[in-house]
């Protein structure tokens, strides 16, 4: 009978560690909920803006894309989705805007990439050190100008 109260002792010193393997397991999958979502945002993004005629249009396009997106797969970013745009003429890296101003029947390329804080704050828990409050998550995608098409 001297065992009475070891049960009691047991949860008392596994409780933390399932609570913390808990809030491991929310931020992990968070994180690859958003990793996957802002891969999609960034995808879209290429896509509208590749398909747009001007770099003003192309950019205007990519960021609702995006926005669009995010919003669609419930992301919360931290702060706005930061997007950032470059470009590529016959292979060679260039501006977002001197893609669009390529010579037709040169091949040119656009690419969006897509970063978004995703926030952690409502899965920290008391005495858990360690648990970070936010991961940044970023992702790009390039999708090729029409090589025939006009542009202005």
């Amino acid at each position: 009978m001297r065992e009475r109260g070891s049960v009691s002792i047991e949860v008392a010193v596994l409780a933390p560690a399932f609570i913390g393997l808990m809030v491991l397991a929310g931020v992990a999958g968070r994180t690859a909920v958003a990793a996957e979502a802002v891969e999609s945002a960034a995808h879209d993004a290429a896509r509208a803006a590749s398909i747009a005629r001007d770099a003003r249009t192309g950019r205007a396009a990519a960021t609702d894309a995006a926005r669009r997106q995010l919003d669609w797969s419930g992301l919360n970013c931290a702060a706005p989705p930061a997007l950032a745009f470059r470009g590529s003429v016959d292979g060679t890296a260039t501006t977002f805007a001197k893609a669009y101003a390529s010579a037709p029947g040169v091949p040119a390329t656009v690419t969006v990439t897509v970063t978004c804080t995703v926030s952690f704050g409502d899965l920290r828990a008391p005495g858990l050190p360690g648990v970070p409050g936010s991961k940044t998550v970023s992702a790009n995608f390039t999708s090729p100008l029409d090589s025939y098409r006009s542009r202005r």
